[in-house]
């Protein structure tokens, strides 16, 4: 315990003076501190609670049921344009806010998926959700979406291709506490 202190002692501090700034805000009847917690913090950690634990159980059922030798194959180092296509269409029919996808790259890049296709898989998951786009498409038109849409997939593609070339002799060893 103590050794955990000792490495996280800031973000003990910087927690402590949160708690403390909302109380006295509270206390005080300072509304920009008590809209600080009820409207932002509040909200974002009640949709964490909510949203997380089942995101985890997800993966680790993932995890579990997921071949190794079918993720390489699809999605892996030597899947080319067919690993692209299928990696876009995944993190087109996943939902949530952006922290979600975090949870399935891990999995992704455990199960042999290439470091070209997960780039790709977060930069689809943050342009181009299928729930996103719906709701672009209704404020913004068809038109724009589709432009917006087809300048954003070569330009994700292309980050893709150059992040496998810069990071492809890498070891990316997780590190165990």
């Amino acid at each position: 315990m103590k050794e955990i202190v000792k490495k996280n002692w800031l973000n003990f501090i910087i927690i402590a003076a949160f708690a403390a700034f909302t109380a006295l805000s509270f206390y005080l009847g300072f509304s920009p501190g008590e809209n600080i917690f009820t409207d932002h913090f509040y909200s974002f950690f009640k949709e964490m609670i909510l949203f997380l634990p089942l995101m985890f159980i997800l993966i680790g059922l993932g995890d579990i049921w997921i071949n190794r030798d079918k993720v390489e194959k699809h999605i892996g180092k030597d899947s080319g344009f067919k690993g692209i296509v299928l990696v876009i269409f995944l993190s087109m029919a996943q939902v949530g806010p952006l922290y979600g996808a975090f949870p399935v790259t891990y999995l992704l890049w455990k199960k042999g998926a290439s470091i070209r296709n997960i780039f790709i898989y977060i930069g689809a998951f943050c342009t181009i959700k299928i729930p996103m786009i719906t709701f672009e498409i209704g404020f913004l038109g068809w038109k724009f979406s589709l432009l917006r849409t087809l300048f954003t997939l070569p330009i994700i593609i292309i980050i893709g291709i150059l992040m496998e070339k810069l990071w492809k002799n890498k070891s990316f060893e997780v590190k165990q506490p």
